[in-house]
């Protein structure tokens, strides 16, 4: 009988032990969840918003872009986006031709919409970017698109012409002028024009400058369907290739309209998809507003990592060129091909 007494007794004080300790536990884990929101063993996530710097993560050639919903990435790569062919060829830049591509409209699996934008900003003021601008590119960085430049701590300046045809000869004006500044820029032109203007096109290449795809027959991206979509980059680049031993993969979309799903298509052809932050009514060569207008506008709308956008047609851009040049050099910005953007 005693040794009944003394197993039972045994047995009580190690679950007295056992219950004691268990609840000194249970109190510890209720003391961290009240201090710290969660069990001691838990981690935590912080919650602090982001810079909009940190919104636009740098392009280059070590990294891809990822949508950050469905794991997409694109094959950007920045050490191959300008690529000529060997000295010695038969093209019309010396150069040897470069063997033709195919490209393949690629699935919309991300399932992007297909709705119409047009991309627009407000003026940039005080040496700042709109808001409109950052937030569209907030909205361009899944896709490889830019329109400003937000990594660069540098004054930091692009510029950019679209060209569809020529008007008084202005184009040749204008690469005489950044030739003498040396400053780079990139031409966005369509096939039409590419075709048209051998001689002019020639001179951008071998002077330095990009030439840019602007689609082969100019139509909205927003109504048209991913395999045309595909085609309209395939047929102007095959040209270049062809006739010039030359390609680069940078787009604009022609008169800024775009969805994103061909944002989406472009992208994952390769191509950077370039808009801007700063360009004024130039386009229209019956609208004449003089040098002095061109100086002071495209002046006050100036930031770091400016994306311009001008029309090779306006006689006020061709002479006012020289001394937006000057005086953006005077204010401590420096002019940078589209390359690097890397």
């Amino acid at each position: 009988m005693k040794k009944y007494i003394c197993l039972i007794l045994c047995v009580s004080v190690v679950l007295f032990a056992f219950n004691c300790c268990g609840k000194g536990d249970a109190a510890q884990g209720i003391t961290d969840i009240l201090t710290t929101g969660k069990p001691e063993n838990e981690n935590t996530t912080s919650t602090e918003t982001p810079s909009v710097t940190n919104l636009a993560p740098k392009i280059n050639s070590s990294t891809v872009v990822d949508d950050g919903n469905n794991g997409k990435s694109y094959p950007i790569d920045f050490s191959n986006m300008v690529i000529t062919g060997e000295a010695g060829g038969k093209t019309l830049t010396g150069y040897t031709a470069l063997p033709k591509i195919t490209y393949t409209a690629t699935e919309n699996t991300g399932n992007y919409s297909s709705e119409k934008k047009s991309h627009s900003h407000g003026p940039a003021s005080g040496g700042e970017p709109h808001h409109t601008v950052v937030q569209f590119q907030k909205d361009f960085d899944p896709f490889s698109a830019v329109t400003l430049d937000t990594v660069s701590e540098e004054k930091v300046l692009y510029l950019t012409f679209d060209c569809g045809y020529e008007h008084d000869n202005l184009t040749s004006d204008v690469l005489d002028t950044l030739k003498e500044k040396q400053v780079p820029a990139t031409f966005f032109c369509t096939l039409d024009h590419v075709k048209s203007e051998p001689e002019l096109i020639t001179r951008m290449i071998k002077e330095g400058h990009i030439v840019g795809n602007h689609s082969t027959t100019h139509p909205s991206f927003a109504e048209i369907d991913r395999t045309q979509m595909a085609k309209e980059l395939e047929t102007f680049e095959n040209y270049l290739r062809e006739n010039y031993g030359y390609a680069a993969k940078f787009f604009r979309f022609p008169a800024g309209e775009y969805t994103h799903s061909a944002l989406d298509l472009v992208a994952s052809l390769g191509y950077v998809s370039v808009f801007w932050s700063v360009a004024y009514n130039d386009w229209n060569t019956d609208n004449i507003q003089g040098k002095d207008y061109a100086v002071e506008t495209v002046m006050s709308r100036l930031h770091d990592g400016a994306i311009i956008l001008l029309h090779s047609v306006s006689h006020d851009n061709a002479e006012a060129l020289p001394e937006i040049i000057d005086k953006a050099r005077e204010q401590g910005y420096e002019f940078r091909s589209l390359t690097a953007l890397e």
